[in-house]
């Protein structure tokens, strides 16, 4: 597949492209006003058309004077103001299941009643109830692999070489004794010319795979084909009975941790989210992780030279193993259950038929709580991760709930729960909303825009594959912003953030982050975030002590909301670019 660029793609006019449709329908509308049935035609369906028919042109964006005068109405001090009460030490870093979360609840809640939203949660509230269980493995679990006779290296693995995972479902398990092959990056994808299943037979095995994908996929594809939960269920298609996902680095030394991990439950007691673990025959019955050690030790055994298996998967090319000996293993898990909570609302839609129809604008309320003390502060406050994205989404709502006309399209502001957990209250959400989930045509997702520079270029993370890239290079546009392509393509964020749970449930969505450019013309501002980001990201002084540039996050907003209004304006409903990788893997495509 060819990689978009979006810079030419905006140079090369597409939205004029996308609105051609509605620009030729428009032409129609007025030519057959002729004709007097048409005079019923509802009212309320001319500001969708007109706006669609004011861009089929080459001409920049026309918006409606009241939708540009809303959009001047955001105040940065409004966006400070919700992230230094969201930030505050009060909340305790926004840990799901405690106090702290709670008063973020209702902060949000609060403000979008007093933005005229209505709810759309359940039992005709705000909120989705979210069942979250943390899951430890118990002290005393083995994990014991029996070489082959013969095998080239006869050496049993190096102590603590595996780490069980929990299993969310079964307090006592075990996997009797069973083969091993590895399988490169545990990937199958024919439509991309490469399988590392070739020539393998998993059935019955346990699968062990490197983290990373070919560096001939593009950077998106490669970032979900990464995905834990997506290996799992590819392991299990070829017949696998478990997974271990291996490593190249040396361990760091120190006394082993009891594993652990959070799921989220579905009413019948089984798990309906969790990171790497699928339920029932879609999933495996062991996952674990494997030391570069024990790693090493069963490719010796194989005679195979880990040095040679590298290179050919950094050409992109498979690796399949067949791994001698048999491994054995035997745990149990212990459970705490807990409550947590999404929150829903709801901005009904002008047009009689479109009404039905849902644009989701998103942002996750949690953070990391209290933990380890760095430099003296131990209360993770999450201000850039992320207070600055729920504050986003309210003043969003404050846009919309200034405008008399409604866009033809309903809007769902959803604050989500469980992000930091692994995007679990989204998995929940798209899935399970609270609305029909067929009514689910796009997510604009808000997630950290780090916001610590002046906004001078976006990228839209994940747009390129559906024709949600229309509306943000007509939005960019508008707010004379350039568009550009992932300056950090390696840090795999289409795939780490709430977007992609909607993704995975065929819904186009997308993810709006800083370009690269910057006020001194060096455009270079990827390096600052960098430093930043070692500085700062998921640590305590991530709080209001920080850096902001809240007229960054003023543009922002009206970004995403022009990108979600111009969805929600459009008759034609978002869909994947034909033959889109992730239209075939989610969205039914062939």
């Amino acid at each position: 597949m060819m990689r978009r660029n979006y810079a030419s793609l905006h140079r090369a006019g597409n939205a004029k492209n996308l609105l051609q449709w509605s620009g030729k329908n428009f032409l129609v509308y007025v030519s057959l006003m002729k004709f007097s049935a048409l005079l019923l035609l509802p009212a309320l369906l001319l500001p969708a058309l007109g706006v669609f028919a004011q861009t089929g042109t080459s001409s920049p964006l026309n918006l409606p004077k009241p939708v540009r005068r809303a959009l001047a109405q955001v105040r940065p001090e409004a966006m400070r103001a919700h992230v230094a009460y969201l930030a505050d030490d009060r909340l305790l870093g926004r840990k799901p299941g405690t106090p702290g979360y709670q008063l973020a609840v209702d902060y949000v809640v609060a403000q979008l009643k007093e933005r005229g939203v209505a709810p759309a949660g359940e039992n005709g509230g705000f909120t989705q109830r979210v069942r979250l269980r943390r899951s430890t493995v118990r002290p005393g679990a083995t994990a014991s692999y029996q070489p082959a006779a013969g095998a080239a290296s006869a050496a049993g693995l190096p102590l603590d070489a595996i780490s069980l995972l929990p299993h969310p479902e079964q307090p006592s398990a075990q996997l009797p004794a069973t083969g091993l092959i590895f399988a490169g990056y545990g990937i199958s994808a024919p439509a991309n010319n490469y399988d590392d299943y070739q020539g393998l037979d998993a059935k019955g095995k346990v699968v062990v795979v490197l983290r990373g994908a070919p560096p001939a996929f593009p950077s998106t594809v490669a970032a979900a084909s990464q995905d834990q939960t997506q290996i799992v269920r590819t392991a299990a298609a070829h017949g696998a009975v478990g997974v271990l996902f291996a490593t190249l680095r040396p361990a760091l030394g120190g006394p082993a941790r009891l594993a652990s991990s959070t799921s989220v439950l579905g009413a019948d007691g089984k798990v309906a989210a969790a990171r790497g673990f699928v339920s029932g025959p879609g999933g495996v019955a062991l996952t674990g992780t494997l030391s570069a050690a024990g790693l090493q030790t069963l490719l010796r055994a194989a005679a195979s030279d880990t040095a040679q298996i590298m290179r050919r998967l950094r050409a992109s090319q498979p690796a399949p193993v067949l791994l001698p000996g048999t491994l054995a293993a035997q745990w149990e898990s212990t459970y705490q259950d807990f409550d947590s909570y999404n929150v829903v609302g709801k901005i009904t839609g002008s047009d009689p038929k479109l009404r039905d129809e849902y644009v989701v604008h998103s942002a996750h309320l949690d953070h990391l709580g209290v933990g380890a003390p760095v430099r003296g502060d131990s209360i993770y406050n999450g201000a850039h991760d992320n207070a600055t994205g729920v504050a986003s989404v309210l003043e969003i709502a404050g846009i919309y709930s200034r405008l008399k006309q409604k866009p033809a399209r309903s809007i769902l502001l959803v604050l989500q729960t469980g992000e930091e957990l692994g995007l679990l209250g989204s998995a929940y959400f798209a899935a399970r909303p609270t609305v029909p989930a067929a009514s689910l045509v796009a997510n604009v997702n808000t997630d950290m825009p780090t916001i610590i520079a002046p906004l001078l270029s976006v990228v839209p993370l994940g747009a390129q594959h559906s024709t949600l890239a229309a509306p943000v290079a007509q939005a960019a546009a508008y707010l004379k912003l350039p568009v550009e392509d992932d300056p950090e393509p390696e840090q795999n964020r289409f795939i780490r953030s709430d977007q992609y749970s909607f993704v995975a449930q065929g819904i186009p969505a997308l993810h709006l982050k800083y370009g690269n450019r910057t006020p001194d013309g060096r455009n270079n501002l990827s390096e600052q975030v960098k430093q930043w980001r070692a500085a700062t990201y998921h640590k305590p002084q991530d709080d209001m002590s920080g850096t902001f540039d809240f007229e960054a996050g003023r543009t922002y907003v009206q970004l995403n909301f022009l990108v979600g209004y111009l969805i929600a304006q459009n008759p034609e409903r978002p869909r994947w670019n034909p033959g889109d990788y992730f239209g075939r893997q989610f969205g039914g495509q062939r």
